[in-house]
């Protein structure tokens, strides 16, 4: 008999809860390989020549957890039912009027009962108290517009549709970004939200100088009442240029960061999104303005953009681990690549769009987002401590093979199937990203063009790395050796797992009890610092984002947390989400045998994760 893939059984219930697939009642995966197999058919089947060689290709690569597919994919592709295979959208601009908003509403309840999580910027909506030009009507606010949102995400998931999730951004500078900050303060309000706020370079630079910062809201929305104290020029959401605004408060710049830093310190929100740092290294710079994202990050999208998501297991990829001649198979990981990127494009064909703007953005920039997981498994197995320069300069390499591999193998793609229709390679090469890729990539990309506008994005991969046996997730540290995890049944009930890390097993398995090499880190062991460390080393190698979470030990100092996001902004990151244990978050895991201090979640729960 072939060999059982799972060694843990939440490995087995998350494959039978979210992606073996069940029609009419009865089961059609009778096992993981059948899962496996199906996906693989369903995405060489757009192949226009030699899908039967395509098939076995994909399959070999998903076989043992080598590569894995976004859980839209996994739970997708191949079946009857009418689902999104990408695992997010960024919404349209909502529009300032009763009729925009509500339209938008619907777009998004459509989005989400297909399976896809959404992400807002709220920014377009009259600050509280304020009156509209048009009718005179008093302004409620983003914040009250969102709790419509939040009720619509928590009736389409009680309908049984797949799982939901939101990120809501706002602007640093609109007047309401104190409520925006503060929303979550309350236990009951905006559960299905992520929150990050657009952070701009000249709101850290006002930080920095200890000056005032102007709240404003575009001119032509407001009623002409004598209200504010001047106006000034912005880009604001949904413009392609500056407008004049109207100032409506001033506060200290550092007074809104501190309300920030200790919002995020006490309730784990609101994250940061460094927004003109996303826009100056967007791929596709010349042609659109970035202001949110996908809801845990990773994907910093336009209006109407998707995720098109899939990670390489680098903890499959280690060669006589524990040991002196341990390492990573490069070569292995580069023809890994090669076929992920394929089987990533052939998504956006397979793929049905909820709505006629998401398929339109999908196909004009064919964006996928290539990332890894089970990284600091596959250091330890290395012999390299996570929080250590060794790992961080061995993480930057393996990326950075990912990244040139990714590129060259899209080069070849658009050779054979033509590049992404919105390229206009003078200015695509001359992108901050592109530009330092190496020259002969880009020569390619000036005779051939490319098939993905972006290729490389690392997602948080919570759910798909319990699927391949728990090896850590994304980028992340391991979070413990041994614990519990509560689960959803299918029945509605919870059931309370036992877990092993991936790592930590193997060496159990080969090593019985032999103490732990110093490799062992766990997250909480692992400084702030370190943490945000290893997501700069990799940010140059990837083009989209990192979703990433900063593990705060409970008993932190503020003094030293307060100052946390403007150094992920100097080291040059896209942004940033914090976790520290507070009461109003809880946490979804508990410590095992070996005692780790309890650590949450910060984007979503098993139940809700969007990969």
């Amino acid at each position: 008999m072939p060999q059982d893939p799972f060694t843990l059984a939440i490995s087995r219930h998350v494959w039978d809860t979210k992606y073996r697939y069940r029609r009419g009642g009865g089961v059609v995966d009778r096992a993981v390989e059948d899962t496996w197999r199906r996906v693989a058919r369903a995405l060489a089947a757009v192949e226009p020549r030699d899908a039967t060689e395509w098939e076995a290709r994909f399959l070999e690569i998903l076989q043992d957890f080598r590569f894995l597919p976004g859980g839209r994919i996994l739970a997708g592709a191949g079946t009857a039912n009418r689902v999104t295979l990408l695992n997010c959208f960024v919404m349209g601009v909502i529009e300032d009027s009763m009729d925009a908003i509500f339209e938008a509403l619907k777009e998004g309840a459509l989005t989400m009962q297909q399976g896809g999580g959404i992400g807002y910027d709220f920014s377009t909506l009259r600050p509280a108290g304020t009156l509209a030009r048009a009718t005179g009507t008093i302004a409620s606010g983003p914040v009250s517009f969102m709790r419509i949102w939040d009720a619509m995400c928590a009736t389409v998931l009680s309908t049984g549709a797949r799982r939901g999730a939101m990120m809501a951004t706002l602007r640093c500078d609109h007047p309401d970004i104190e409520q925006f900050v503060t929303a979550k303060h309350d236990p009951h309000e905006l559960r299905r939200f992520n929150l990050s706020v657009q952070v701009t370079d000249a709101f850290v630079e006002a930080v920095r100088k200890d000056r005032e910062w102007a709240l404003v809201f575009p001119e032509a929305q407001l009623e002409d009442d004598g209200s504010g104290t001047g106006t000034v020029m912005r880009a604001w959401t949904g413009t392609d240029r500056p407008v004049p605004c109207r100032v409506l408060k001033r506060v200290r710049a550092r007074a809104l960061w501190s309300l920030i830093m200790r919002s995020t310190y006490d309730y784990a929100e609101p994250g940061v999104l460094f927004v003109d740092r996303i826009n100056e290294w967007n791929n596709l710079h010349w042609r659109e303005r970035i202001t949110a994202t996908n809801p845990c990050g990773e994907l910093p999208l336009p209006p109407y953009g998707a995720c098109d998501l899939g990670s390489i297991n680098l903890a499959r990829f280690v060669r006589e681990p524990f040991t002196r001649a341990a390492r990573l198979d490069l070569d292995a990981i580069r023809e890994t690549v090669r076929v992920a990127v394929r089987l990533l494009d052939n998504v956006i064909d397979a793929s049905l769009f909820p709505l006629p703007a998401q398929r339109e953005q999908a196909h004009g920039s064919r964006r996928i987002g290539l990332g890894i997981t089970g990284l600091a498994d596959a250091l330890i197995m290395l012999g390299l401590r996570y929080d250590s320069e060794a790992a961080r300069a061995q993480a930057a390499g393996f990326m950075r093979a990912i990244c040139h591999e990714a590129y060259r193998a899209s080069v070849a793609l658009a050779e054979e199937k033509g590049p992404f229709p919105w390229l206009e390679r003078e200015p695509y090469l001359a992108g901050r990203f592109v530009s330092r890729l190496p020259g002969d990539i880009r020569d390619r990309i000036a005779r051939h063009g490319i098939r993905n506008s972006h290729l490389l994005a690392i997602a948080p991969t919570g759910t798909i790395s319990l699927l391949a046996d728990n090896v850590s997730s994304g980028l992340e540290p391991v979070f413990d050796y041994e614990y519990t995890r509560r689960v959803l049944e299918l029945d509605g009930s919870y059931t309370e797992y036992p877990i092993r890390d991936y790592a930590y097993a193997l060496w159990r398995r080969e090593r019985g009890d032999a103490p732990l090499p110093a490799a062992f880190v766990r997250a909480h062991e692992v400084h702030p610092h370190d943490h945000l460390a290893m997501q700069a080393a990799l940010q140059p190698c990837v083009d989209s984002a990192i979703s990433k979470t900063i593990n705060i030990p409970e008993d932190y100092p503020f003094e030293d947390f307060r100052d946390l996001y403007l150094l992920a902004w100097e080291q040059g990151l896209k942004g940033c989400t914090t976790y520290r244990p507070n009461p109003v978050t809880g946490a979804v895991l508990k410590p095992g045998a070996e005692g780790a201090a309890p650590a949450g979640i910060h984007c979503c729960s098993v139940e809700r994760e969007v990969d």
